[in-house]
């Protein structure tokens, strides 16, 4: 019975289709190169021009140089498989869509240049960290809201619940992926009660996320109960450019007021009701106050360029007539990171707090297949005395990814980085805490995908309680994890060999 629901499942069905084509078409060009000679040459010389496309775009110098090392090491393939899985920016058409959109948005989307002066006066370099992702992605930092950190995904979902139920004029969801469980189904009932009761409520998730997880029809039943659904770049067996860009990002916006944000996906796995990997640790944050508006925004941006909406804006602005019901508590600034621009606002933010770290950096990732630049970075803060900690998980979800991630610890423990690995089970929270005073904590992966490729989100939380909540739960999770030492990197000759082959191909992770 389950071999047969997998071979009708989308996934199985539409994974061979695309298997199918991508033999046919190797088959293809190795007839045809072996018919005509010519044709090599004319492959080599196409991926020549690629190699050169690739030195003068602007991005990343490791990002370029691993991409021109495997399309010279496969020149009869290498150079196709940059246009399928390494060029990140979306076609031109999804581009024109979004920065159209993006344009009005921003207009709602005012700095309150007091909050600047008042960080001037405690942190310049702070500042200049705020005021980059402002004049980049438009999003503001804000004063007046309040943080409640999650360790656990679980502790998020009582809280997601909870807040569901005040719901009382707008309900927003966006995830990389749902799935039909015990999660979902008590989400999916609040829901239902509050579009009977008139609430707007929508929903937007990315195809390939949830592609194993929902049943085709989904979209159609959610809107057959009267919840507006959106499919992200919907999955075809077709081999396409458009693929590559995905909507990793989690938000959750109740009445532009209340908003959730973080590592967690509406499953069973992020609650620890099904465990496949040992224990699942994530982290989240709930954001309550003025910031939520800028998580309102990002869902309606995506939302109206996708959907051709044609919503007046000003009616999602929150009612902040109740705004007693919450406490203030320091800085936040949620963001955005697309792959239609040339800034990796996630990458520099990551950087930045390397970068202007005193004394300690705690980073939670459950992938790290980074670049020489953010590799640089980590190293740099280590050397100069920083005390930078990562953990990573015990049980991997992806074995040849953990392979690749742990590829990447020497360099990164000779520097003086501390490296734990998450014994009781994989860990898929993305954050970092830094000094006692700033933090981030989202959507972000330290890896390729998540860097260049995807649509990704995060919360910066600056001076509030928040911040001491992470750096508690990362000493709390470093005293149950294993340390890494060298000994523990030492590999025979074959595996070093099999590391550097996986770092060569690391962009396609």
């Amino acid at each position: 019975m389950k071999l047969l629901k997998l071979l009708s499942s989308r996934m199985f069905i539409t994974s061979t289709l695309i298997l199918i084509q991508l033999i046919w078409f190797v088959v293809f060009i190795m007839k045809l190169t072996t018919y005509y000679g010519w044709m090599s040459e004319v492959f080599s010389v196409l991926s020549l021009i690629i190699v050169l496309y690739i030195i003068g775009k602007d991005e990343n110098a490791s990002y370029k140089i691993e991409w021109i090392i495997l399309i010279m090491a496969l020149p009869l393939f290498g150079g196709l498989l940059y246009l399928f899985f390494g060029n990140k920016r979306p076609s031109k058409n999804m581009r024109l869509k979004l920065k159209k959109e993006h344009k009005k948005i921003s207009e709602f989307m005012v700095q309150d240049r007091g909050i600047f002066n008042e960080i001037f006066k405690i942190n310049e370099r702070a500042l200049g960290t705020f005021k980059y992702i402002y004049e980049k992605c438009s999003y503001p930092l804000y004063n007046n809201s309040f943080t409640t950190y999650y360790s656990l995904g679980e502790e998020m979902y009582k809280d997601i619940l909870s807040e569901l139920e005040k719901a009382k004029h707008f309900i927003f969801l966006e995830y990389f992926i749902i799935e039909e469980g015990v999660m979902w189904e008590n989400i999916l009932k609040i829901l239902i009660k509050k579009v009977k009761s008139g609430l707007d409520v929508r929903i937007i998730y990315d195809d390939i996320g949830s592609l194993s997880f929902l049943p085709n029809d989904f979209s159609k039943k959610m809107e057959n109960m009267g919840i507006k659904c959106m499919v992200f770049n919907r999955f075809r067996p077709v081999l396409s450019l458009a693929m590559n860009n995905r909507d990793h990002r989690k938000i959750l916006v109740i009445d532009g007021i209340t908003s959730f944000n973080g590592g967690v996906n509406l499953g069973d796995e992020y609650i620890n009701k099904r465990r496949r990997y040992g224990h699942w640790k994530d982290t989240g944050i709930k954001v309550t106050g003025n910031a939520s508006w800028s998580f309102t925004l990002m869902f309606l941006e995506m939302w109206n360029t996708f959907r051709k909406s044609y919503d007046n804006i000003e009616n999602f602005m929150p009612n902040f007539s109740y705004k007693e019901n919450y406490q203030l508590d320091g800085y936040v600034q949620p963001f955005s990171d697309s792959p239609l621009d040339s800034e990796r606002i996630g990458v520099n933010v990551y950087m930045e707090l390397l970068s202007q770290a005193k004394r300690y950096v705690y980073i939670f990732t459950p992938y790290l297949v980074i670049d020489n630049e953010m590799r640089s970075a980590i190293c740099m803060a280590a050397k100069r005395g920083v005390d930078v900690r990562i953990i990573t998980p015990g049980i991997p979800d992806k074995k040849l990814v953990y392979r690749l991630t742990r590829s990447n610890y020497v360099p990164l423990l000779k520097a003086g980085v501390k490296i734990y690995e998450y014994t009781p089970g994989f860990i898929h929270g993305k954050s970092y805490v830094c000094d006692d005073e700033i933090a981030v904590v989202g959507t972000i992966n330290m890896d390729y995908r998540s860097l260049y490729l995807h649509f990704e989100c995060g919360t910066i939380i600056y001076k509030t309680k928040s911040v001491m909540d992470l750096k508690k739960d990362s000493l709390e999770t470093i005293a149950i994890s294993k340390e890494i030492s060298l000994n523990d990197c030492k590999h025979a000759l074959l595996g070093t060999i099999i590391d550097a082959v996986l770092r060569v191909f690391a962009p396609l992770f």
